[in-house]
């Protein structure tokens, strides 16, 4: 009987990928809306958090997006863009085998 893989540390790649890029979509949606009552200079500390965790990625989706879209609407396009990297890892893992399923493969005779 061939041994069953262990949900979370069999998948550890899956796990790291798809909820640390959730994290980030989740955190730039949250920057905006911090954004609409903080002033950029706050020292509030969350959203010290948010800017210091979402400054380095929305260089790279800054780039990707078009510059009609205005600055403080680019937050939104690089959750956007986090968003679609994240369901294009999860179909990569999936059509690989490297993603967890929910039913046993195989199944009991």
């Amino acid at each position: 009987m061939p041994a069953q893989p262990n949900f979370f540390w069999d998948y550890l790649p899956f796990w790291v990928l798809t909820y640390g890029l959730a994290v980030l979509s989740w955190t730039f949606i949250g920057r905006f809306l911090l954004g609409l009552w903080l002033p950029p200079t706050s020292q509030n500390y969350i959203w010290r958090f948010f800017r210091r965790l979402t400054d380095w990625p929305l260089v790279v989706f800054s780039a990707m997006t078009p510059r009609m879209i205005g600055p403080h609407f680019t937050l939104l396009a690089a959750a956007y863009w986090c968003f679609a990297l994240r369901y294009i890892v999860f179909i990569v893992f999936w059509m690989q085998g490297w993603a967890p399923s929910l039913t046993q493969s195989g199944g009991a005779s």
